[in-house]
């Protein structure tokens, strides 16, 4: 529970906990930045650690000369590159096998069964869009590699959707994150950007819990590996 309360306090006041970095670690500091976005976008088992929120935050930073907004940018954007090409090459090795049953020792099967219903309703498109919705985006990749989504067609949307995603927060963070209102009230703009990054993915989980209570339960039995397999030729057809 400590760890838990750290990593909460650490989101909720990344401003102050990014300048200590700052002062403490120099230009190490975009190699702890580097690490934390690859680790949030490249396993499935860290989807907690921030990023929408720490990408504003680090933007803010290179606003007022802390740190260097253009080397900021690409660090970034090639850590959430680099990120989603191990995850979808470790859904594509290893994912059939870890998810084939209901219950998985380090997984929430729940996670995956909501990037998979936006996979249904926006296509390969969601390697874009996820990326702007904390939890989904860590997953979706892993979605394709079991789906084996063509990864030429996969690390372009990927290309995309990081250099989309990077530029919106970091450049945010630059134009925005020293407003005096913004900057007097920063943990509360913090906790705003959390919300409204997971309104989507909430909408979709309540839209979800609707449906799942007009499916009879015996059409639900089906290992989402194995329909991940079976709808993977739309995944090739590029």
């Amino acid at each position: 529970m400590e760890i838990i309360g750290q990593l909460i306090d650490f989101i909720l006041h990344l401003d102050r906990h990014l300048g200590h970095l700052i002062q403490q670690f120099g230009f190490w500091t975009y190699f702890i930045l580097f690490f934390i976005i690859f680790l949030e976008t490249g396993f499935v088992v860290t989807p907690f650690l921030p990023g929408d929120s720490l990408l504003f935050a680090a933007g803010a930073f290179a606003a007022i000369g802390a740190l260097n907004p253009l080397a900021l940018f690409i660090v970034l954007a090639a850590a959430a590159v680099l990120g989603d090409t191990v995850n979808y090459w470790i859904g594509h090795f290893v994912g059939p096998r870890v998810f084939y049953k209901e219950r998985s020792r380090f997984f929430r099967r729940e996670y995956l069964d909501r990037t998979h219903e936006f996979y249904e309703k926006y296509g390969a498109e969601t390697i874009i869009i996820a990326r702007f919705v904390p939890i989904i985006r860590t997953f979706a990749p892993f979605v394709a590699g079991i789906g084996r989504m063509n990864y030429a067609r996969f690390l372009s949307y990927n290309v995309i959707g990081g250099l989309l995603w990077v530029a919106l927060f970091v450049f945010g963070g630059y134009f925005f994150g020293n407003v005096p209102f913004i900057k007097r009230n920063f943990s509360l703009v913090i906790i705003t950007i959390i919300l409204i990054s997971l309104m989507p993915a909430l909408h979709e989980f309540w839209r979800q819990k609707r449906k799942k209570k007009l499916i009879p339960e015996s059409k639900r039995s089906v290992p989402l590996s194995l329909e991940l397999r079976e709808s993977g030729d739309d995944f090739k057809k590029d």
